[in-house]
């Protein structure tokens, strides 16, 4: 797992709307859940190997029901399930198929009695596995690389690209796909791309490394650093500009997932080429650029422009 040596990740299944079938691709809601095995959820997912990283995949059908008619004997039977996998050495952590009705109930029954200090994730679907583009695939396949991440302690549920804690998690929508919610707390972390991003990575720097310039460098010999916006029609001669005015940086804040208009990115791509420091962030008031999408520099992860200005022009202080 994640730089460590290959471990198992133990799939077990309990049914819900991940495994149920309606007789019509268009109908989300009159499915009968809890029709298809495990193995069949597996199969649906045909970069599975991408996201098992050479860890070994062990799945077991627990028992095969809607959450609706989740009982205590099917929680003690989960958990002995449990306890007997997390009790093995070469087990890396486990992802559980269930329905959305009950899940927050298992999730927290499950962290009470098992306190696990190994991952134990929980996911499930909105939509039936026959829906012409189900959302149970994509859910296990995040949980899956949830499972393998090496800070997951205890009992998560994943739904929709977000992680939530046992403890808050809970089902607030009938219908949408992100119907789970962790309220004021807020989600635990994203799955973005195959990659767990925390909302508490715990390794922000606590001071930079140029702070002591900002206490001894006059104000005026601060480095220029200036915020720019890629829109519709941007015109590059701002850029131009900037330059022959001096400037020594340059934030971009982009359109959606770090996109730049071909004009932009060519005034840019000369700026770097003659020594003026160039980042790009995103535009956009949630969420942060995933994947490489473009030639310039990316800006810390999860700064704004504005927050991105104040890294860069500490870091050109140095």
């Amino acid at each position: 797992m994640n730089g460590k040596k290959s471990q198992k990740v133990v799939v077990l299944a309990t049914g819900g709307t991940i495994a149920g079938t309606a007789a019509n691709g268009s109908d989300h809601t009159g499915y009968t859940a809890a029709q298809l095995g495990v193995q069949h959820l597996l199969d649906a997912i045909p970069t599975l190997n991408d996201a098992l990283q050479g860890d070994v995949l062990v799945c077991e059908q627990v028992v095969q029901l809607d959450s609706k008619d989740m009982d205590h004997a099917t929680w003690q039977t989960l958990a002995q399930r449990c306890a007997y996998w997390l009790s093995q050495p070469d087990v890396g952590g486990i992802v559980i198929t269930h329905g959305t009705d009950t899940l927050e109930e298992t999730a927290w029954f499950l962290q009470m009695v098992l306190g696990p200090t190994k991952p134990v994730v929980l996911t499930c679907a909105m939509r039936p596995a026959t829906a012409l583009m189900p959302d149970g695939p994509q859910n296990l396949w995040d949980a899956i690389a949830v499972a393998r991440d090496v800070m997951v302690h205890g009992v998560m549920a994943v739904c929709a690209g977000r992680i939530h804690s046992a403890r808050d998690v809970q089902k607030v929508h009938t219908y949408r796909l992100d119907a789970f919610s962790s309220g004021d707390a807020g989600p635990r972390g994203w799955v973005e791309q195959g990659r767990v991003r925390w909302a508490d990575p715990g390794s922000w720097p606590l001071k930079h490394a140029n702070a002591h310039q900002v206490l001894e460098r006059p104000v005026a010999q601060w480095p220029w650093v200036a915020v720019l916006h890629n829109h519709a029609n941007p015109d590059a001669r701002q850029v131009h500009a900037l330059m022959a005015a001096g400037v020594q940086g340059i934030v971009l804040a982009g359109t959606g997932n770090g996109t730049v208009h071909h004009s932009l990115l060519a005034a840019l791509t000369q700026a770097q080429d003659q020594g003026v420091a160039v980042r790009l962030t995103t535009r956009c008031a949630e969420g942060q650029i995933v994947g490489a999408v473009s030639e310039l520099p990316t800006a810390p992860r999860g700064l704004n422009a504005f927050k991105a200005r104040v890294s860069l022009m500490l870091d050109l202080m140095g």
